[in-house]
C-alpha cells in the first residue's frame, strides 16, 4: 500500500494454522487451548493471531466499528466467516499468500538446507523456508526471515541432522555458569526496588 516493491508477503504457519486457514478459506477460527498443539516450532503455537485486527481493519475498508464487531464475534462465537463476502474475493490485492508446515516438513527442510547450503537453521525458519519454496516465482527473489538460533531447539536439530546444534561462541560456556535466582513478591514497588539496587 505504501509502494514497497514486494510481490507477495508469504505467511508460514506450523500445525496451528489459524492464519493459513483464513487466507485459504476466508474463515477465521480461533482455537481453544485444548486445540492448540505443542509443536517443535513453539513460537508459532498460537490459538489467535496477534495484530491480525490491523489487517482486518484494512480489509474491511478501515471501518473500525465493523472490525470491532467482528472481533467480538471471535470472543463470543470463536471466529468469523468472510468466505462469501465480496471483500474476501479481493483479498489477493493485499499480496498475502500462505502455507503450513508440519514436524516432518521441518525436519526435512532443516536437513535439506544443511545439505544444500551448509547452513543450520532453526525450526521456525524451517517452516518459513518450506512454505516460501511453495510460492517461488521465476525472476522474483524470495526472502525468508530467520527468527531464532538453532541452539534453542537442540532436540529437533539433533533429530534432523544427527548432530548437536551449533552454539554461538558468546554462549559456549553458558551452561557451566552459575544460575542466580531471587524470589520476590509480585509487587511493582519491590520489582522497581530490586532493579534499582542491581543497576551496577
Amino acid at each position: 500500500m505504501m509502494g514497497l516493491p514486494i510481490e507477495h508477503l508469504v505467511v508460514a504457519t506450523n500445525e496451528n494454522d489459524v492464519l493459513d486457514e483464513f487466507f485459504r478459506t476466508g474463515v477465521y477460527r480461533a482455537r481453544k487451548s485444548a486445540e492448540t498443539l505443542h509443536t517443535s516450532s513453539p513460537s508459532m503455537d498460537i490459538s489467535k493471531a496477534s495484530n491480525f485486527e490491523r489487517f482486518v481493519f484494512d480489509l474491511m475498508g478501515q471501518d473500525g466499528k465493523l472490525t470491532a464487531d467482528m472481533f467480538k464475534q471471535v470472543d463470543q462465537l470463536g471466529g468469523f466467516d468472510l468466505s462469501k463476502d465480496s471483500v474476501f474475493k479481493e483479498i489477493g490485492k493485499y499480496g498475502f499468500q500462505s502455507g503450513r508446515s508440519t514436524h516432518e516438513n521441518r525436519l526435512a527442510t532443516i536437513r535439506n538446507v544443511d545439505e544444500q547450503y551448509g547452513i543450520m537453521i532453526d525450526t521456525h525458519t524451517a517452516d518459513g523456508v518450506k512454505v516460501a519454496r511453495e510460492h517461488l516465482q521465476a525472476g522474483i527473489p524470495m526472502l525468508v526471515l530467520e527468527t531464532a538460533l538453532p541452539i534453542k531447539f537442540e532436540e529437533t536439530i539433533e533429530l534432523a541432522l544427527g548432530r548437536p546444534a551449533e552454539c554461538p561462541p558468546a554462549f559456549k560456556d553458558i551452561k557451566s555458569k552459575p544460575q542466580r535466582v531471587e524470589n520476590i513478591d509480585a509487587d511493582v514497588n519491590q520489582v522497581k526496588a530490586f532493579i534499582t539496587q542491581h543497576l551496577n
